[in-house]
């Protein structure tokens, strides 16, 4: 990078880091801190939103995604169209959680389940798996600006030799948590939004300049449609034997969407909104924002797709892996320099590879133009005799293709270019650490830590609580980037390890908010039966290479038991395909995760209606009927067959001519073109009459690459222009505001918040 290059990445950093300081001045009690004073609007969470959906760590695990599994398993995806949409247009979730007024999971939980001990353990269990999970981010940006700037791996200090990895993960943490410290969701709904639109015009000019570099019908087309039979990159009914990345991912989806809506919800802006009605609105307009973050993964693992595969860059791939490899195994056999060096020889005698699209063999999963960088590890550790050999093939083949979009973007970008890409991941990396840390510090503070204090803290020592969690947070992700090796793709990473969590909440958090029947007994079944299956999967991955399989193998017991997986799977095939492998467990995350959700939903609902006595007094929760305390009467709907695109539109009273034209917009867009013209309509055709992969090329450059990019500049505009506007109103809402409730802090008793007990319990006194 040249000098212009990090005034350009570190002038507009500074900024935000300083207009997290001036949001100090408005932090006026714990309900500002958690929530925002629960005073935002629509645009503002919108555009905060926008930023915190593109992170480094989203943006390395895509590009992994898409190298390995291309993009025709993602037009399945479509099938879940009407179902997301409707929910987001009724408010799924985040209506009712609105209505709740709860500041953060665990108080929602205890509201709904009247047990302090469930809120603990399970705000504990989501904190830890959440801290486990996103602790992998501190280093996944640190080695992608390791590998994007070209640092050196150590700096020497006063004689010391100082990991630059440790340093840029150290850096990073630190301006998250400074944010955090400032004024929690506060500071964060605000920084968040002044970086999205900083984002927003930096994703449009990067997706044009990328797809302008490539020309589409002589590189990008060839490369993508250059794979073997049942591996499509591009014609979805070709993709059966496609294995980590496949149809499984849409199976995943159903289950989360329907499963996991209220699995996340709690504190920061679930709750930030003024009403539950703008909550639900900027719910449903950021259903406008998904044209942003996918076309930005697409042109760049479109971008590194072609450059390492393409014949026109042949020479210009070989330098890429060459130094991408070299870099990997800096980081895998660092503490054996023989065998480093050995390693670093090997890889640079293999010469260039001018693959011949159309001529030599398709490309394949397992038969591509890395397998033989792969291989040379493989065969480098074999002949040296080490005895975990395998495990470290499988973090080698992990880190090449995690960080090949870092060296690849440092080779393709010009300078001044390099220092806008910077900017846009530094903005990636702060925006999404801020509210992943903070996630886990608002679980940690009010619901491990306040349950157990019997006098309500003041205000000033609540938020001291906060920051002081924050860096500690922040110091754990830290040491854990540090410690902790990870041994496979990123996506399939973070699902085992989120799994502790969400392999048995789904129902118990759903069912609180759509059901009265649920009971603790039921909650706690689910959390824990979810929780002990994903260990043992856990236990397996993570050993399987230098404990398990060499068990297996010591007692001959490799074939039995692969004929075991191998049976099980065989009605699943080619979809799920479990065989024997001494390097990976046979059974993948997404497998394992799936079957831990069975398990869960059926224990819950055994035992809930084993166990239920009463229904549940969902009003109360809701603050509905007698209980509604702001004042202001709730919206009815009046459902019937002659306002059906109402209903479908999620209109609702509360709905201005605005919102109105919003959700009718939405509505039309998603159900006529993206689901019937895009989708439906394509499956009756080629159930009549197969498209050929000419035609599929045609349809995935219209549909992923024309119309989102006239969408991403029309709404670009709108969203930027809302968000001006949103920050304006917030500042003003801050100024004009009336006294803070302290008691709106999150404490509970007798399973009624702190603030609302007086009220309900003289609501209760009239209606007797």
């Amino acid at each position: 990078m040249q000098w212009y290059d990090w005034l350009i990445a570190l002038i507009p950093v500074t900024a935000i880091l300083g207009v997290g300081v001036y949001t100090t001045k408005y932090v006026k009690g714990v309900v500002d801190f958690l929530s925002a004073g629960r005073l935002c609007n629509r645009y503002i969470l919108l555009v905060g939103d926008l930023a915190n959906g593109i992170s480094i760590l989203t943006i390395v695990m895509m590009c992994e995604q898409h190298y390995k599994g291309g993009f025709a398993v993602g037009i399945w995806n479509a099938v879940l169209i009407p179902l997301t949409l409707t929910l987001a247009l009724f408010g799924f979730v985040a209506y009712r959680f609105r209505e709740t007024k709860a500041q953060s999971f665990g108080q929602f939980l205890e509201l709904r389940y009247a047990s302090k001990s469930l809120r603990v353990f399970a705000s504990g269990l989501r904190s830890f798996a959440e801290l486990l999970s996103h602790a992998i981010m501190p280093a996944v940006a640190g080695r992608f600006f390791l590998y994007f700037l070209g640092f050196p791996a150590y700096i020497n200090v006063f004689g010391m030799e100082i990991s630059v990895f440790v340093l840029t993960m150290c850096v990073c943490m630190a301006m998250s948590i400074f944010i955090i410290c400032c004024g929690g969701t506060l500071s964060i709904v605000i920084t968040d939004a002044v970086q999205g639109m900083i984002c927003l015009p930096l994703i449009v000019f990067f997706s044009f300049f990328l797809l302008y570099k490539f020309n589409w019908a002589d590189e990008v087309i060839p490369v993508l449609t250059d794979r073997a039979p049942g591996q499509s990159f591009l014609n979805p009914y070709d993709i059966m034997h496609l294995r980590d990345f496949n149809l499984l991912l849409l199976v995943l989806g159903v289950t989360n969407v329907l499963l996991h809506g209220a699995s996340w919800i709690g504190g920061g802006a679930s709750g930030a909104a003024f009403s539950p009605h703008e909550q639900k609105m900027a719910s449903i307009i950021g259903k406008w924002r998904s044209f942003f973050s996918p076309l930005l993964y697409l042109v760049l693992s479109i971008s590194v797709l072609v450059i390492l595969n393409h014949e026109h860059f042949s020479a210009e791939a070989r330098e890429i892996r060459t130094e991408l490899s070299a870099k990997v195994a800096g980081d895998v056999v660092k503490n054996d320099p023989v065998l480093h060096q050995t390693l670093l020889d090997n890889i640079s005698s293999i010469p260039e590879q001018k693959h011949k699209i159309g001529i030599d063999k398709p490309l394949s999963h397992t038969e591509n133009l890395d397998t033989i960088y792969i291989e040379t590890a493989r065969r480098t550790f074999e002949n040296a005799g080490v005895d975990n050999g395998a495990y470290l093939t499988q973090q080698f083949n992990t880190l090449y293709h995690q960080s090949m979009l870092a060296v690849t973007m440092r080779k393709l970008l010009s300078p001044g270019m390099m220092g806008l890409f910077c900017l846009l991941a530094i903005l990636a990396m702060l925006s999404t650490d801020t509210s992943f840390i903070f996630s886990s510090v608002g679980t940690i503070v009010q619901d491990v830590i306040l349950p157990f204090m019997k006098k309500v803290p003041s205000g000033l020592l609540h938020i001291w609580l906060f920051r002081l969690t924050a860096v500690f947070v922040g110091v754990v992700s830290v040491l854990i980037s540090v410690y902790v090796t990870q041994l496979d793709y990123l996506q399939l990473f973070m699902t085992i390890i989120l799994s502790l969590w969400m392999g048995g909440c789904g129902p118990m958090c759903i069912f609180a908010l759509y059901g009265r029947f649920g009971t603790k007994q039921g909650a706690w079944s689910s959390m824990l039966g979810g929780l002990f299956i994903t260990v043992g999967a856990m236990y397996l991955q993570r050993n399987w290479a230098d404990t398990v399989y060499p068990f297996l193998e010591r007692h001959q017991l490799v074939d039995a038991v692969g004929r075991v997986f191998e049976a099980l799977s065989a009605p699943l095939e080619p979809l799920v395909v479990w065989q024997m492998n001494p390097e990976k467990f046979p059974i993948n995350s997404n497998e394992a995760y799936i079957l831990t959700m069975i398990f869960s939903l059926l224990i819950y609902l055994a035992v809930s209606f084993a166990t239920c006595k009463e229904p549940f007094n969902l009003e109360r929760m809701l603050h509905r009927g007698i209980y509604n305390v702001d004042g202001k009467p709730a919206a009815k709907t009046n459902w019937h067959f002659k306002n059906l695109i109402d209903m479908l539109a999620g209109i609702t009273p509360e709905h201005t001519r605005g919102d109105k034209a919003i959700s009718y917009s939405l509505l039309i867009y998603t159900y006529i073109y993206n689901f019937g013209l895009c989708f439906l309509l394509i499956v009756i055709w080629n159930s009549f009459s197969k498209w050929p992969i000419q035609w599929w090329s045609k349809y995935f450059f219209i549909t992923q690459v024309i119309v989102p990019v006239i969408a991403v500049g029309v709404t670009s505009i709108w969203f930027s222009i809302g968000g001006v506007y949103g920050l304006i109103d917030l500042f003003r809402n801050l100024r004009t505001r009336g006294a803070v409730d302290h008691l709106d802090n999150g404490m509970v008793e007798n399973g009624i918040s702190l603030a609302d007990e007086a009220k309900f319990h003289d609501l209760e006194k009239e209606k007797k």
